[in-house]
């Protein structure tokens, strides 16, 4: 089988059975835009990285112009400064493809068929995601959708934005890619443009390109030093060792005489894995004569074969040309889509999996249910709530431990019944032996309110009244952690609430404020009488000191355990035991 080819290709002779598996495979493109087409409508694009050609370069190095050539109609705007302001999703389908039972030979063939004029035809037109079933026949409305949708989102005066607009154009002419247009670099901003312009470019362009299934196209002016080029720069950044870059080397025309760019289309200055390819698009006077795409085309054609360097190189004529750029991204589209596919078709069903249960926990439409029906649904969400709480606290974690993020949760920090036993063992705990016996008394304080209690006589012995006051007001200080204890238990336990939802209340919000009201108001009504019983507790404690409890040291085991220890210490300091004096008042029995 032989592709027919312009005039200065030479014939490609390819097997039959490549052809046959080229058909099937151009299949997976199609496929690829329909699911990236379904995924942007329902904002999930950016979990999977999807295979797409991503189009990078700076201002004025022809990206608009290659991309109206592979298309084969003028269809963007165009301008001076950035005309391009927000990433364009450009999809081509070729409809001979999408049609049924064409040849290989006859699908190609329609593709490079010469198209006379510039005239809109009706078996051409374009389709936009935000504009649903309505077909753009004449590519001119196109370009003014474009800019009309661009301004929409970021103003007239030369503003920028994230996202994207999807086009979908299809044709008999085309064949099937995906191509992302982006920005061109800017150094200055002008208009309305962020003092950060070029950085936000910049993030804007390497969100694109970071993705590992993306194909970077770099395109580079032939008549610019390569090495100070902007595309090749952030295609290193996101690519270092160049595997999935291809390099475009525009206005190959404009070079000085005697100049060409054969050393870099030969992948020797900078090697790119899949090389470069040389275009000639249409000049700013092709463009303001009114010069169509197909014209334009045919002149690039005649170009390179009269080059007296690209025609006489078989391997640069094979490297050169809007039609062997657009073969070329087609096949590696495709092989990069099949090598690919296993990875995006585990992550979707993992995906739909997970959308699977969620939409199995919500539970079954209550349209047209009954009373009765309605009534045992509300009885088994609030059922299932009071479950998961229980739950949570006895630390099962009931429907906690079934989503991602409540797993991450688990292992960073501690929370339901953890987290109370915590509050109670380590927070409160150390917050009581924190309170010291002696803290804000001072001697002075002491010895006044000695002096105090005994009146106009000079007592003998420490009178008991002096004592009951100092301990009373330590023992008040015990009741500040005990009411901060209920407030941090009260908090957790409205943070359980909160996570013990279950799935299916996200379908009645109303009744989700209500459940949430009741439960605030429940805990709100415990809290008071919860922090009562820690004020009565204290309350107890100092309306009567009990000194007979075990733990209760005495004066007289006071006086003991001093003059013990001061007995131990002379033993040690004289090496001999002191002698004992029996009978003593020291030692006198502790109930005297």
């Amino acid at each position: 089988v032989t592709f027919v080819q312009p005039s200065f290709f030479l014939p490609l002779v390819v097997p039959s059975f490549f052809i046959e598996s080229l058909t099937t495979m151009e299949q997976l493109i199609p496929i690829a835009s329909k699911l990236q087409d379904v995924l942007g409508a329902v904002g999930q694009n950016t979990q999977l990285d999807l295979p797409q050609i991503v189009v990078v370069g700076g201002q004025s190095s022809g990206k608009s112009s290659v991309l109206e050539g592979l298309v084969g109609r003028s269809f963007l705007p165009r301008g001076t400064g950035i005309v391009t302001r927000r990433p364009l999703i450009l999809q081509l389908f070729n409809t001979r493809a999408l049609g049924s039972g064409e040849d290989s030979d006859d699908y190609y063939e329609d593709v490079q068929q010469p198209l006379t004029g510039n005239l809109d035809n009706m078996d051409e037109w374009g389709e936009f995601l935000h504009i649903p079933n309505k077909k753009f026949h004449s590519f001119a409305d196109i370009r003014k959708e474009i800019v009309r949708e661009t301004d929409r989102s970021t103003g007239g005066n030369k503003g920028i934005s994230n996202d994207p607009i999807r086009l979908k154009i299809y044709s008999p002419r085309v064949l099937a890619l995906t191509l992302v247009d982006l920005p061109g670099m800017t150094k200055v901003p002008v208009g309305d443009q962020p003092e950060n312009i070029e950085e936000q470019i910049h993030d804007m362009i390497l969100q694109y390109i970071s993705n590992p299934n993306a194909i970077i196209l770099a395109v580079t002016a032939a008549n610019t030093d390569i090495a100070n080029s902007d595309a090749l720069q952030l295609a290193k950044a996101a690519d270092p060792y160049g595997n999935r870059t291809i390099g475009v080397l525009t206005k190959l025309d404009l070079m000085d005489p005697g100049t060409d760019a054969s050393e870099v289309l030969r992948n020797e200055l900078i090697p790119l894995r899949k090389g470069y390819i040389g275009v000639v698009n249409r000049g700013q006077k092709d463009i303001n004569e009114d010069l169509s795409i197909r014209d334009g085309l045919r002149k690039e054609e005649e170009f390179f074969k009269n080059h007296p360097v690209y025609s006489r190189d078989r391997q640069l004529l094979s490297q050169c040309g809007t039609s062997t750029l657009a073969k070329t991204l087609n096949v590696i589209l495709m092989h990069h889509i099949r090598e690919c596919l296993p990875d995006v078709k585990n992550r979707i069903s993992a995906m739909m999996n997970d959308v699977q249960s969620e939409l199995e926990a919500l539970g079954n439409p209550d349209d047209g249910m009954s009373k009765n029906a309605l009534g045992g649904t509300l009885l088994g969400l609030l059922s299932k709530f009071a479950t998961n709480f229980a739950s949570i606290i006895d630390g099962k974690g009931g429907e906690l431990n079934n989503t991602t993020n409540a797993r991450n949760l688990a292992l960073i920090e501690l929370f339901g019944g953890a987290r109370i036993n915590y509050i109670f063992n380590d927070i409160f705990a150390t917050s009581l032996m924190s309170v010291g016996p002696f803290d804000g008394l001072t001697d002075d304080e002491i010895r006044t309110t000695i002096m105090n209690a005994n009146g106009t006589r000079r007592a003998l012995f420490v009178p008991e009244i002096s004592f009951d006051i100092l301990v009373r007001r330590q023992i008040a200080r015990l009741e500040q952690p005990g009411i901060q204890c209920v407030d941090l238990v009260y908090e957790e336990l409205q943070r359980i609430a909160m996570q013990s939802e279950p799935k299916e209340l996200t379908r009645f919000p109303f009744l989700r404020d209500r459940m949430v009201e009741c439960v605030s108001q429940l805990l709100k009504r415990c809290m008071g009488p919860t922090q009562m019983m820690v004020c009565n507790i204290v309350k107890i404690e100092l309306a009567y000191l009990n000194t007979s409890h075990p733990d209760f040291i005495g004066g007289s085991r006071a006086v003991a355990n001093l003059m013990q220890r001061k007995s131990e210490g002379n033993r040690i300091s004289t090496g001999g035991n002191p002698p004992e004096t029996p009978g003593s008042s020291y030692y006198a029995p502790e109930d005297e």
